[in-house]
């Protein structure tokens, strides 16, 4: 649910519909500050600094003081961060209408607000929140507007997933970046912390004020389902650089970065989405390998942790997710590691943390562990009464849950939202995929493809002797607001360049049909460039390379995702990793092609040899030049 490593996309038949005038809602400063009760005033941390340094006991002190006056209904709300369906917070459509009401039991947002009081909304493109950037805004403002004017109301945390590469829910016209693994390759630090600075300028513009990203696992297990090239790669020291840079990146756009997956999801063969991963490491590996980027995160001033459904026995051996343990997220996170910001949970709808308790128990015990956030239950009303009962019944106190709120009001406070929650039309206009922002994901992108394999310097490929081109391959679903498919994507950016390019998809698992089509296409072509993803021994991707390989056309082979591709294509000439096939990636992998910039990045991660996976094939660091 949560952190689907796939795009998503609207229903079927979904149409968009401008939002009605209702819905763009710009109240003035001073109706904030009215609003708040006169909390704002009190609450601007430190004149608005971008990312201050945790509150004085003067701050604390107004703080506690609005905690005591809020009910304990109140204070269970503020816990829980939530889905909600619709593009308006006020009048979505029909459809959304009765998803709400199927799932949640209310019509739309602002009545989910006034409903359950809950502190935050995660917005999906699948929930239908993320249109474009002027509807966003007006949401979001829709949303804080419900949430100010409840009796003691307070703004809201409006979060979502906008990793970038492989995990982004809102799209173009917003600027999009490489993803982790990609910026892993670049190796830049200064990137990493441009991208973090422009990406949380535009989430900020549209009112999104919690970014559930960067991720801060490490890869090591390439057979990882869900991390992946979500993560910066393979080097502990590595990683950790990068992560801090995009912390300091989004927290100076007064966006909430979040490290996730603690205490390390990157070396699991098991989707916690779908399955209750183990993660094996000694207490020392872990010291030695997951634990470095979240304590960078941490010394870098991180303003949310996300905890991992995985089982972690060298840290807890009670079979408990590392969400529900108290010996990890109070024990390390808090106690050894120091951290005593906001620890979200990863969503409490995927099947890792719903494994062996119920939808009942899991709230209540990752309160008892130490968990702030309790994110996207499957039913709201089922978690929520659930802490509610638990507090009534004295297996909670009071007390514990205020202590979380403080912990989500200083955050509220540190990012100026109580000062001035809302939006405006100009800012999105200012912010959101400027051309300067585009244009330094172009060349971010342009520092992060990889060449490992280019015999006889096939590349960079001549406009002269190999103009006429043909581009096959996969087409995964299209990330969030992409244009895609990529060979379509990849065919136009190489005719952009000069060569006359053809896209003919293949599929992720061509027919054998498809890959005959594919071989009589290669005859009439001068090159054929091929878009691989995730290629197994027996994929049938591997077929088709094989194949066109035989044709004596020359092959590039870009893997669009893994990295690891190269390793089943043996013979293919020259093999490019470009880590995602978003557009910004599939046009920078084009014009290394093309020669208009030279493959600069180097692998993050090793690439084990096909026959011997014990063995690296290419080491970390590993990527040639022109």
């Amino acid at each position: 649910m949560h952190d689907s490593s796939t795009g998503s996309s609207a229903r079927p038949g979904d149409t968009a519909r401008p939002a009605r005038p209702q819905d763009r809602v710009r109240p003035s400063r001073r109706g904030v500050l009215a609003a708040t009760a006169g909390v704002a005033a009190a609450l601007a941390v430190q004149g608005g600094a971008a990312h201050a340094a945790a509150p004085t006991p003067h701050d604390d002190r107004r703080l506690r003081s609005l905690i005591a006056r809020m009910t304990l209904e109140e204070k269970v709300g503020q816990l829980f961060v939530m889905r909600v369906y619709g593009h308006s917070a006020t009048d979505p459509d029909q459809a959304d209408i009765d998803a709400n009401l199927g799932e949640i039991g209310v019509r739309t947002a602002a009545e989910l607000i006034a409903k359950y009081r809950v502190g935050g909304i995660i917005y999906f493109t699948w929930a239908h929140n993320t249109r474009d950037p002027r509807q966003i805004a007006d949401l979001s403002n829709g949303i804080q507007r419900a949430c100010i004017t409840q009796p003691r109301g307070l703004p809201a945390l409006i979060a979502t997933d906008q990793e970038h590469g492989i995990v982004c829910r809102i799209g173009a016209p917003a600027t999009l970046f490489p993803g982790a693994m990609a910026i892993g390759a670049g190796g830049s630090v200064s990137d990493a912390r441009t991208l973090g600075r422009i990406s949380g300028a535009e989430l900020r513009a549209m009112g999104v004020n919690q970014d559930y990203s960067p991720d801060a696992d490490v890869n090591v297990n390439p057979a990882n389902p869900v991390i992946g090239v979500r993560s910066f790669g393979a080097d502990p020291d590595a990683v950790a650089r990068l992560v801090a840079a995009e912390v300091r990146g989004y927290q100076g756009s007064r966006v909430a970065a979040t490290a996730k997956h603690f205490p390390g999801h990157g070396d699991t063969a098991v989707d916690s989405h779908y399955g209750f991963p183990v993660i094996t490491h000694t207490r020392e590996q872990w010291e030695r390998l997951d634990a470095v980027p979240f304590r960078a995160a941490i010394r870098a001033g991180i303003d949310s942790v996300m905890t991992a459904h995985i089982q972690f026995p060298a840290l807890d051996d009670s079979g408990d997710p590392a969400t529900l343990s108290r010996p990890i997220v109070t024990g390390i996170l808090r106690g050894e590691l120091g951290y005593d910001g906001v620890v979200i949970t990863d969503s409490l709808g995927m099947e890792g943390v719903r494994t062996k308790y119920g939808d009942d128990r899991v709230p209540v015990l990752a309160l008892k562990a130490g968990v702030d956030q309790l994110l996207n239950p499957p039913s709201l009303d089922v978690a929520w009464n659930a802490v509610l009962t638990a507090v009534r019944e004295g297996e909670l106190t009071e007390a514990r849950l205020d202590e979380s709120i403080l912990r989500i009001l200083r955050l509220k406070a540190r990012l100026g939202l109580f000062d001035g929650p809302y939006v405006t039309a100009a800012g999105v206009a200012r912010t959101v995929g400027t051309r300067a922002h585009l244009a330094a994901a172009d060349r971010i992108a342009e520092r992060t493809t990889t060449l490992l394999v280019n015999e006889k310097r096939l590349l960079p490929l001549s406009r002269r002797s190999h103009r006429k081109l043909l581009v096959v391959g996969a087409d995964p679903a299209s990330p969030s607001g992409t244009t895609g498919p990529p060979t379509t994507v990849l065919a136009a950016a190489l005719t952009e360049l000069g060569f006359t390019a053809t896209a003919l998809s293949t599929g992720t698992a061509p027919s054998a049909a498809g890959i005959d089509r594919a071989v009589a296409a290669a005859r009439d072509a001068d090159a054929v460039v091929v878009a691989t993803y995730n290629v197994t021994a027996g994929s049938a991707q591997r077929t088709l390379v094989e194949r066109l390989t035989a044709t004596g056309r020359p092959v590039i082979a870009v893997a669009v995702r893994n990295p690891y591709d190269v390793a089943q294509l043996p013979g293919v000439p020259a093999v490019l990793a470009a880590y995602s096939w978003t557009d910004v990636e599939v046009r920078a992998a084009a014009r290394v092609i093309a020669g208009r910039v030279r493959p600069r990045g180097k692998l993050p991660v090793p690439v084990p040899r096909a026959d011997d996976p014990a063995t690296p094939l290419y080491p970390v660091g590993y990527g040639l030049s022109y």
